[in-house]
C-alpha cells in the first residue's frame, strides 16, 4: 500500500522537533508499505534532504521514506499573518499532489488545521480513503488563548475543522480530550482511535555523553524544559518559581529552558532584569544530544499556560521524552497527564499559576534525592508499560492501513 502523508512540520531525529511522523512512516516502511512524506521547511526540523530546491521543492529518499519538501520556511518566531500565509501556501501546493500523485491512502496530521485540506480534496474529488490525525483542537485552542478573536475567521476555522473530520474515513486523536472533541463534531466513536505520542525508548536507553549547560553545577538540582518558548507554554511560570527560589536563597536549584520561540527574547530580558541567574537558556538540540542532557537532569518540566482546553486536549512530546529518560515530571496544570503523574507516583502535579507550589516541589526534589530516584524509576516503568513508541506505532499502522470506504 502507498500512503501519501502530509505533515508540514516533519523532522527526522537529526532535528530538534518532534519525530512522531518520522517514526510512524518508518513503521509503515517496516511492514512493507510505501510512504511519500510531504512537508515544508521547519525551524528546528531537519528532513534529511540537503540538495537545492528546484521550482520551490526538493525530493529524495531518507531512511526508506520518499520525501517531498516545499521551500516554505516556517519558524515559531514568525508573526501570525506570515504563519497563516505559509499554512495556506502549503495546503495549496499539497492539493496539487493529492490530485496528481499515485497512492492508495491519504493521511494528514495537524498542526496546522489546514493540513486537512488536501485530504478533503483527495476524498471528494479522487474518492481516496482519507485518515486525519488531530494533534490539537482548533479553533478551540486559539480561541481560548485569545490568539484569534475575529468571529469570521473563527467561523471559517470551525467549518474547516468540521469538513476535515467529516470527510475523513477515520480519525486519530492524540489525547482523550481530542477524541472527545472529534466526537462532538458528529464523528462516530468507532471511526476514531486514540494513539498518543510515544516514548523513544531506544534513544533514551542508550544516551549520548552526559552534559549540563554552562552555569549548572554537578551538585545543582537541574530542572529542564525542552520545547517551544511561546504563548501556549506559559514559561513565565518557570521564571516566577525561579524568583521565589532566589528569595529563599536556594542557589542549588537551576531551571534550564532549552528551545526557541517567539517569546524567548522576552523571557531572557525578564530574567536579566530580575537577576534570575538560576534560569539558564540554551539553544535547541537534536534527539541524540537531548538524551545526554536528560541523563544529567533531575526533573522534567511539563508546563503550559492555564487554558482549560489544554487539560485533556494536548499530548506533548516533551512529557514522553521525560518519562522515556526516567525523569520525574513537574506538571503545572490539571488534566490527564497530571492524573497519570499522581497515579503512577512519577513526579509532581501542582496547580496553575502558583509559584509557591512550583518552588516547593523543586525544593522537595532537591532535599529528597532518594524519593526523586524512585519517581524516576516509576516514570520509566510508565513509559515502558503504556507508551513504548513501537507498540503505539503498530496500533497506528493497523488503523491507517485498514481504512475501508465500503458503504461510505
Amino acid at each position: 500500500m502507498h500512503i501519501l502523508y502530509f505533515h508540514q512540520h516533519f523532522s527526522t531525529p537529526k532535528g530538534s522537533a518532534g519525530i512522531r511522523s518520522y517514526e510512524m512512516a518508518r513503521r509503515l516502511v517496516h511492514y512493507g508499505h510505501q510512504v511519500t512524506m510531504v512537508c515544508g521547511s521547519y525551524g528546528g526540523g531537519k528532513t534529511g534532504l540537503d540538495k537545492e530546491f528546484v521550482k520551490g521543492k526538493r525530493e529524495g529518499v531518507v531512511d526508506g521514506i520518499r520525501i517531498i519538501e516545499f521551500n516554505l520556511s516556517y519558524s515559531n518566531n514568525d508573526g501570525l499573518l506570515k504563519r497563516a500565509g505559509l499554512f495556506l501556501m502549503f495546503a495549496f501546493k499539497s492539493i496539487g499532489l493529492a490530485l496528481t500523485e499515485k497512492y492508495d491512502v491519504v493521511f494528514a496530521t495537524t498542526t496546522p488545521l489546514t493540513a486537512g485540506i488536501p485530504g478533503v480534496f483527495a476524498r471528494w474529488i479522487r474518492r481516496k480513503p482519507f485518515v486525519f490525525e488531530v494533534r490539537d483542537l482548533w479553533p478551540e485552542l486559539p480561541k481560548q488563548m485569545g490568539v484569534i478573536k475575529n468571529p469570521i475567521i473563527l467561523s471559517m476555522l470551525s467549518f474547516l475543522e468540521w469538513a476535515s473530520y467529516r470527510s475523513a474515513h477515520k480519525c486519530i486523536g492524540l489525547s482523550p480530550g481530542i477524541v472527545e472533541g472529534i466526537q462532538r463534531r458528529g464523528v462516530l466513536k468507532d471511526r476514531i482511535a486514540l494513539v498518543p505520542n510515544g516514548c523513544d525508548l531506544d534513544i533514551f536507553s542508550e544516551p549520548s555523553e552526559s552534559w549540563r549547560p554552562e552555569g549548572v553545577n554537578e551538585t545543582d538540582l537541574m530542572a529542564v524544559f525542552t520545547g517551544t518558548h511561546g504563548q501556549a507554554n506559559g514559561l513565565d511560570a518557570a521564571l516566577d518559581a525561579a524568583k521565589e527560589l532566589k528569595a529563599r536563597n536556594k542557589s542549588n536549584i537551576k531551571i534550564v529552558l532549552i528551545g526557541q520561540g517567539k517569546l524567548k527574547s522576552y523571557l531572557q530580558a525578564r530574567a536579566n532584569a530580575e537577576h534570575l541567574d538560576n534560569v539558564i537558556f540554551h539553544e535547541p538540540v537534536d534527539k541524540e544530544k537531548l538524551s545526554g542532557l536528560m541523563q544529567s537532569a533531575d526533573v522534567g518540566l511539563q508546563l503550559l499556560a492555564n487554558i482549560p482546553a489544554f487539560y485533556y486536549g494536548t499530548s506533548p512530546n516533551k512529557f514522553f521524552d521525560y518519562i522515556a529518560a526516567g525523569l520525574p515530571v513537574l506538571n503545572n496544570y490539571p488534566g490527564w497527564l497530571a492524573g497519570m503523574i499522581v497515579e503512577n507516583d512519577c513526579g509532581f502535579a501542582i496547580e496553575p499559576n502558583n509559584e509557591l507550589a512550583f518552588a516547593d516541589a523543586l525544593e522537595l526534589a532537591a532535599s529528597d534525592k532518594k524519593r526523586l530516584q524512585l519517581m524516576g524509576v516509576n516514570a520509566r516503568s510508565l513509559a515502558n508499560k503504556e507508551f513504548a513508541r513501537e507498540k503505539l506505532a503498530d496500533k497506528w499502522v493497523a488503523w491507517v492501513v485498514s481504512v475501508n470506504v465500503k458503504g461510505d
